[in-house]
């Protein structure tokens, strides 16, 4: 299954997006994917893949700016800063990041297993969006079962699955072998995306380094 981004009228192009529900530049690199592919006049499907920034986050999380303190060893100013400096990339996006001392980062195995059962109903994209803005908005606890399933039902999926997959784990081996899919070749940060199966961009390189990469293969396509 596939995702339309629309409203485009020119050639659409396979985008696979390599991305946790916990990386906010996850979410920035898309708003900034979307407005390169809007004033490309570009239409492209979007694909969503699991990675795991945390893997083994226990089930009660972290807060946030004490991970990011432990993980990458930046001082409480530093942290500070690079919030701050999150928050307003993401208001110049339409990105609200809602960061507060209680903030936590939280174990998104659970909520990578419910999109790849999305994407069966073609609804993995809206539920991409939504999550993110659970997490980084709305301060919900999406890897709490009972957030999961309702979020799903706000995007048009049935609640009952949704509790159904988390609690059977029917989706869990396959995300697994598509995290050891993009790790295997080489994906160790994220977000990644894999412009037509073959161009690989990393990190959030904004819209005009998107749009240029978008208008080469466009041009590569036209020409073939």
């Amino acid at each position: 299954m596939t995702n339309d981004v629309p409203p485009q009228t020119g050639p659409a192009l396979q985008i696979d997006i390599i991305s946790d529900v916990m990386c906010p530049w996850c979410i920035v690199g898309y708003r900034q994917l979307e407005q390169a592919l809007a004033q490309s006049g570009v239409g492209a499907f979007i694909r969503w893949h699991p990675f795991e920034l945390n893997p083994q986050m226990p089930p009660e999380g972290q807060n946030t700016a004490e991970h990011i303190m432990e993980k990458y060893g930046a001082s409480p100013e530093q942290s500070a800063q690079n919030r701050a400096h999150l928050k307003q990339v993401g208001q110049d996006l339409g990105i609200d990041f809602q960061f507060t001392p209680n903030s936590r980062i939280v174990n998104s195995f659970a909520a990578h297993q419910l999109l790849h059962w999305a994407q069966e109903h073609n609804l993995q994209h809206p539920l991409k969006l939504a999550l993110f803005k659970a997490h980084f908005t709305d301060g919900r606890d999406v890897s709490d079962p009972e957030v999961l399933a309702d979020v799903a039902k706000e995007v048009g999926l049935d609640r009952a699955q949704a509790v159904e997959v988390l609690e059977s784990g029917s989706h869990a081996d396959a995300v697994r072998e598509l995290e050891g899919v993009w790790t295997s070749q080489g994906i160790s940060g994220v977000p990644a995306m894999v412009f037509e199966g073959k161009y690989l961009v990393t990190g959030a390189q904004g819209a005009d380094n998107y749009g240029q990469v978008i208008q080469q293969i466009v041009a590569e396509k036209t020409a073939a």
